[in-house]
């Protein structure tokens, strides 16, 4: 990995680089010479080394390659070996495949154990509900229609929010705010409540396949996972067996009112089962490896 200053010495100390790997993968979303990057990408990188585009935006960037015939990606992926993805299953593969990527393949977030376990409870967080995430323009409509329609709706449980920007947002009095919460706290939060929600952002949500990172914190933790309904939830846990699937703040707020904390321990602990046993990083990293051994592969061959 080369980590360079965003500047112009930076960028050709980065492109200098390039021609020594044997896996040259450009990131979506630096910011900072993104054209500049992609053209080395193709140009520079050696015969046989892999070039990837990996895309931890995918909904965002297949947009913008949607509404810009113009779009550096259209000339680069044709070029490339393979796009990885950080979700989005086979929409987002089709989506790729159909702009010339030669193949597309999600890495999806997991479970990091030794950082994400069950810890004992601690009353600070002592909740209901808890729900943690920044106020982000493409989440605040969903946390209002699943989290604050839900305390409304709710008024004698008590509501927990996490994350920047919520201190001036209008909540009801059984709502208490904590702002930032250090990821050391994140287990005695998620240990600490009856259920934890989950709200995907518009885009992620819209197009399914991608699990955000607390979702496998919260089930690492042995947490009672609610979730807003997404297409391909099942793919990583079980429905109503290892976590819970909303449609929208009624059904968060029906399903509090008779949610006993036997029934939530029993969910939490069938969702940690799950997520040790099928959705740990090691898992995705052999599975990373597979994927970068074939293509090497396959490489090889179209050169002999």
């Amino acid at each position: 990995m080369v980590v360079y200053r965003a500047d112009a010495t930076g960028l050709r100390r980065a492109i200098a680089e390039v021609g020594a790997a044997d896996v040259v993968i450009k990131a979506s979303g630096v910011g900072v010479y993104d054209d500049e990057l992609l053209d080395a990408l193709v140009a520079q990188a050696a015969p046989h080394a892999l070039r990837i585009f990996w895309d931890v935006d995918a909904p965002a960037t297949l947009a913008e390659m949607a509404a810009a015939a113009d779009h550096k990606l259209h000339a680069v992926l044709p070029k490339l070996d393979l796009v990885l993805t950080y979700g989005g299953g086979d929409p987002v593969i089709a989506s790729y495949k159909s702009f010339g990527a030669p193949a597309c393949f999600p890495i999806y977030n997991a479970l990091d154990a030794d950082t994400h376990h069950p810890v004992a409870a601690d009353q600070r967080f002592n909740a209901d509900l808890t729900f943690i995430g920044n106020r982000l323009p493409d989440r605040e409509a969903r946390v209002d229609a699943f989290f604050f329609t839900a305390a409304h709706r709710a008024p004698t449980q008590r509501f927990l929010l996490g994350g920047s920007g919520w201190h001036d947002h209008a909540s009801p009095s059984n709502v208490f705010k904590l702002g930032h919460v250090p990821t050391d706290a994140h287990n005695a939060l998620n240990c600490s409540a009856r259920a934890v929600l989950n709200i995907s952002r518009e885009s992620m949500a819209a197009t399914g396949f991608s699990p955000a990172t607390r979702v496998f914190e919260a089930a690492g933790a042995g947490a009672c996972l609610m979730t807003d309904d997404w297409a391909g939830i099942e793919l990583f846990l079980q429905p109503d067996k290892e976590v819970l699937v909303v449609r929208d703040g009624a059904d968060v707020a029906e399903l509090l009112q008779s949610l006993t904390p036997a029934h939530a321990a029993a969910i939490g602990a069938a969702a940690l089962k799950r997520v040790r046993r099928d959705h740990t990083y090691e898992q995705r990293a052999a599975l990373l490896q597979s994927i970068l051994t074939r293509a090497m592969a396959a490489r090889v061959a179209r050169a002999a």
